[in-house]
């Protein structure tokens, strides 16, 4: 390889990426929400989706969670049937699987499950990459919808979980999280993966965190501060919202208690600008949280053979051949 080549090589090596776009490129808004399992995206997504639909917006909701729990709430409870499981009972039937036997509606909003395999017997990111192969060709980019909604769990690291911020799928990810160390780990973990997929030509950002079951004590907002993104909304820890969601209620309504609450998550969302966010270290994540809260007085200290063997050990002769400087 020539000098002047190299040369190039190296400059172009060393110039960072390009920003973060600030409004989104394509006619629908393509949102990837994360969060730890259990956390509340489930029933956030279902919520803030309603919402949408109510405000007189096209949304489509795609369950890519594997315990299907997205549509579940949607649906009052009910379960749909999953792409995945339908793709293959269509196969051995020798049919093609139709829109209408994947995509199910109620009050204008338009949901489905991707689905999952059965445990020990599959691998849930290949199940992902698997239903958006078969969303394609059902024409998912043809399809005429002002938000697409896609409820993915944070907390499995495999490549499949990654796919709409490795693909340039979606334009922002939002991400829900609470007031905990786990949540608030998990929201790192994405942030981590916006950051490290940037640095490859990728161009998603965060358009922010929606902080759930929010008791007031602060770490998710300073969490959002520490690295760069907005809270679009703090959903309060109230037993209204416990019972309703455990009931498979929305409460998302216009006319309802909460529905101010999920009509100003659904603007923020909207307007949400994809910001490139700064990674924490371990030691930068812990420091959000009182000591006693997790631990940071503990000393560690080294275990010893002793400790291991239950004996001291015993020195035993060296085999090594020594030589005598000539």
């Amino acid at each position: 390889m020539n000098m002047h080549l190299t040369g190039a090589l190296r400059a172009e090596a060393s110039e960072g990426p390009d920003p973060v776009p600030t409004t989104a490129t394509k006619e629908t808004q393509i949102i990837a929400i994360y969060g730890k399992g259990g956390i509340g995206k489930s029933f956030t997504l279902a919520n803030l989706s309603y919402m949408m639909a109510q405000q007189g917006k096209k949304v489509l909701l795609i369950g890519c969670d594997p315990k299907s729990d997205t549509t579940s709430l949607l649906f009052g409870g009910r379960a749909c049937p999953t792409i995945i499981e339908t793709s293959t009972r269509k196969k051995l039937a020798g049919e093609q699987v139709a829109i209408g036997d994947v995509c199910f509606k109620r009050d204008g909003v338009y949901a489905m499950e991707l689905g999952g395999p059965e445990v020990g017997r599959g691998c849930g990111g290949r199940g992902i990459i698997h239903g958006f192969e078969l969303l394609e060709k059902l024409g998912f980019h043809e399809w005429g919808f002002d938000y697409v909604l896609l409820d993915f769990l944070g907390d499995v690291v495999c490549g499949g979980f990654g796919l709409p911020i490795a693909r340039d799928m979606c334009q922002k990810v939002i991400v829900v999280g609470s007031n905990d160390l786990q949540s608030l780990y998990v929201a790192n973990n994405v942030c981590s993966a916006v950051e490290y997929f940037r640095k490859l030509g990728g161009n998603v950002g965060v358009g922010g965190l929606v902080i759930n079951k929010d008791d007031g004590t602060g770490e998710a907002q300073a969490f959002a501060e520490a690295v760069g993104i907005p809270v679009l909304a703090s959903i309060p820890a109230d037993e209204d919202i416990r019972r309703k969601s455990a009931n498979y209620e929305i409460i998302g309504k216009p006319d309802g208690r909460w529905g101010p609450l999920f009509a100003d998550l659904a603007a923020n969302v909207a307007e949400a600008v994809p910001h490139q966010p700064r990674t924490l270290s371990q030691d930068a994540l812990l420091g959000l949280f009182a000591s006693e809260t997790v631990g940071r007085d503990v000393v560690l200290e080294p275990a010893t053979f002793e400790d291991m063997c239950g004996t001291a050990p015993v020195t035993k002769p060296s085999l090594e051949v020594v030589y005598d400087e000539v």
